[in-house]
């Protein structure tokens, strides 16, 4: 999440203090990413460095007040103008979760997803539901905020249905090292079964 540019975007608005742009960005996202006070105004301090801001002075009321420089007016309309960069996508727990899981021994990986399913639907029902209610009694500052809802309701559904997928492909995994399964006679004469290893195609 760029804090950075979403500040910007704020004070191209109107110029405000940095409590003001704390909570004017969670009134808009609906709290769902929400935004320490240290750290709206040390990024209020990089831009001021960086001459994207300037810095009004107080308003009387013991708040310093920021605007918009030409050159941060600039800059937040290059961001609306560019897409999402995917070429470093950000970290997702679940996925590393998941990726050491399968890779140490002793960890039931499908008590890891099932587990993570409860919470997902959980979570996908709350999120339908706070979308059904604001829709019902929608208001002009709610469009924002529905945006956001649709936004995380198709990640939830996406990751639910990855999910599946993640369970299903264990479930081969095993079907495969159960046919793969090698036997061979010890020097002592005892039979041991040992996997054989996975290749490329059946990590995948």
């Amino acid at each position: 999440m760029s804090i950075r540019h979403s500040l910007l975007a704020l004070l191209q608005d109107q110029p405000r203090y940095g409590y003001q742009l704390r909570v004017e960005f969670e009134d808009r996202t609906g709290s769902t990413w929400p935004l320490n006070i240290g750290q709206v105004y040390t990024t209020l301090d990089r831009l001021e460095r960086d001459g994207r801001v300037s810095n009004d002075g107080g308003d009387g009321e013991g708040h310093v007040v920021y605007s918009i420089t030409a050159a941060g007016k600039a800059e937040v309309q290059g961001w609306f103008a560019s897409p999402v960069e995917r070429s470093n996508p950000p970290r997702n727990e679940l996925a590393i979760k998941l990726a050491l899981a399968v890779t140490l021994p002793g960890v039931d990986v499908a008590s890891i997803i099932q587990a993570q399913r409860v919470a997902s639907m959980r979570a996908l029902q709350d999120y339908t539901k706070s979308r059904r209610d604001t829709a019902a009694s929608q208001r002009p500052g709610d469009t924002a905020w529905l945006l956001v809802l649709d936004s995380l309701i198709f990640q939830t559904e996406a990751e639910v249905r990855w999910l599946d997928l993640c369970e299903a492909r264990m479930v081969q995994l095993s079907q495969t090292a159960g046919t793969n399964s090698a036997v061979r006679k010890a020097s002592n004469g005892v039979t041991v079964e040992e996997a054989a290893p996975l290749n490329a195609e059946t990590r995948r």
